[in-house]
């Protein structure tokens, strides 16, 4: 998906249509719209031959997609577990673990990333009711398996801002949610994760259409993707004038909430109720 979203800036940079790109490869408009689109797997001749079209000379900015094309065709951990994932989430599962930077606003239930075991557990059975149990723990391992990006050398940044609603609404039993709580607290300690709460009494604000997360990427080049799950489905997006408006409404979550130690103290309290 990111090589697609490189090569078609490349082609409209060069005022290059999909028909005479798709010429140039032997192949139809539609393949190199399913290549854009990140749908097809790449063959390293036909990246190749793109990138002489598109201009790109410089040997190291073509070994750099060219890389990139070698691994889009390797199929991640994840792969292994798509008899229990929805179709559209094995691509973000594979596109987080590529990022250098993941920023998001979650309403709902804690992010994916930051979930206890237990929790974990109670948020999967309650979305897929009539799974056995055996498929529920399958899609549990998953989300432990991605958790495992916040303590690897590589770890990316990761900036959330939770809703004080994902933390009033239960999801298990109340040693669930306490362990959940303590969780985060001590989580939200490390040096790569930043945590903030939105607090109720703060009101409206600018994450009105729900959650999203951010993905930024190790190579400049690469566009920042922004994830919005929808119930059936998923959208990416990697325009810049729509990456800008949700980083802008990230930005104003984040200068609205309060800070990090005043967000644990939040925790806190909320710990002491629960």
């Amino acid at each position: 998906m990111l090589l697609g979203s490189q090569l078609r800036r490349l082609r409209e940079a060069r005022g290059i249509t999909r028909e005479a790109a798709g010429y140039s490869i032997r192949a139809s408009e539609s393949k190199i719209s399913r290549m854009e689109l990140g749908r097809v797997s790449f063959k390293t001749r036909d990246v190749e031959d793109l990138l002489t079209l598109y201009g790109i000379t410089d040997e190291q900015e073509r070994t750099s997609l060219l890389s990139l094309a070698r691994e889009a065709n390797v199929a991640g951990w994840w792969h292994s577990y798509s008899d229990v994932l929805p179709s559209w989430f094995p691509t973000y599962v594979g596109l987080e673990g590529a990022a250098a930077l993941i920023r998001a606003y979650e309403v709902q239930f804690v992010h994916g990333l930051l979930q206890t075991e237990a929790y974990a557990r109670a948020v999967v059975r309650r979305g897929m009711k009539g799974a056995s149990e055996a498929d529920v723990e399958r899609r549990v391992g998953v989300r432990l398996e991605r958790q495992k990006y916040l303590v690897d050398e590589n770890a990316p940044d990761v900036h959330i801002v939770l809703d004080e609603a994902a933390l009033r609404r239960p999801y298990g039993d109340r040693e669930v949610m306490r362990g959940q709580l303590q969780h985060l607290i001590e989580i939200s300690e490390r040096p790569n994760v930043r945590l903030q709460i939105m607090p109720f009494g703060f009101g409206g604000h600018s994450g009105e259409s729900g959650a999203f997360t951010i993905l930024s990427f190790p190579d400049s080049d690469l566009s920042d993707v922004v994830y919005l799950e929808q119930l059936t489905s998923a959208l990416y997006l990697d325009k810049s004038e729509d990456v800008s408006q949700y980083e802008k409404a990230l930005k104003e979550l984040q200068q609205d909430s309060p800070g990090p130690d005043e967000s644990r103290d939040l925790l806190r309290g909320l710990l002491q109720l629960s």
